[in-house]
This record gives C-alpha cells, structure tokens and sequence, in this order.
C-alpha cells in the first residue's frame, strides 16, 4: 500500500502543479505580453522541470512497484497514464520549448507568440494525463481500503 500511497501523492502534486501552470500562470505569464511571457518562461520552466520530472518519474516507478505486488490494473494504467507525460514532453513539447528557450527568438515577434499559445496547449495535456492519472490511483486507494483484508 506504500507504494501506492507515494504514486498517489506524485500523480496528485504533479496534476496540482500542472493545472495551475495551464489555468493560472501560463495565461498570467502570456497575459503581461509576450516580451515580458518569454523573459519569464526561462526560469519557471526551469524549476518546473526539475519538480515535475522527478515527481513523474518516481510516480511511475512506485506505480510500477506496487502494481508488481498487487496486480492492480489500477496501478499499472495509473502509473503509466504520469509517466507518459516525459516522453510526451520531450518529443512532442520539446521543439516548442527549445525554440521558445533559443536566445535568438524575437521576444516581439509572432513566433514568439504563438510559440507560446502552442506551450499553453501542449501543457494541457500535461495537465489531463496526470489529473487522469491522480484520479484512478486516488480511486483505487478508495477501493483498497474499503476491501476486507484476507
């Protein structure tokens, strides 16, 4: 059940982590203009990216474990549903950071721009894939903990 418990909680602070950046700052960031929306992307990206890979790795790994254990489907779709969120960011969201990150970008430009409303996108999905995945792992807690103990 620990094991459970520490994915729960990863998928859970990833998901609250990865809704506020979509609902929140993102459309703060690009709301002050997107001279100012790129001069603050750099260091948010930055620190997010150190938080929200470690917690999606290590949600996916102790998601993994207990799977292992237990042979929860829960588990496992959870599990995979936070750790799909790194491969996604680096291959599909990644060109849009490097591009949004390369110092030779206009922060004036309409590049710049839409460079960061495709960001805002793209981190969307971000956003559902770790809600989904709190959610099914949040829900088989529920369930686990409600069963009889054999």
């Amino acid at each position: 059940m620990s094991f459970a418990l520490v994915a729960t909680i990863c998928a859970g602070i990833f998901a609250g982590a990865a809704i506020y950046i979509t609902f929140v700052e993102h459309p703060a960031r690009v709301s002050c203009g997107t001279a100012l929306a790129l001069r603050e992307f750099a260091p948010s990206y930055r620190r997010a990216t150190i938080m929200q890979a470690a917690l999606a790795i290590v949600g996916l790994f102790t998601a993994l474990e207990a799977w292992s254990r237990t042979g929860a489907p829960e588990l496992l779709v959870g599990g995979i549903a936070l750790g799909i969120v790194v491969p996604f960011t680096l291959v599909v969201i990644g060109p849009t950071n490097r591009r949004l990150l390369a110092t030779e970008l206009d922060p004036e430009s309409a590049e710049a721009a839409e460079l960061l409303q495709r960001w805002g996108r793209l981190h969307a999905v971000r956003s559902v894939l770790s809600g989904v995945a709190f959610l099914i792992l949040i829900l088989y807690l529920m369930r686990a903990r409600s069963s009889p103990v054999a």
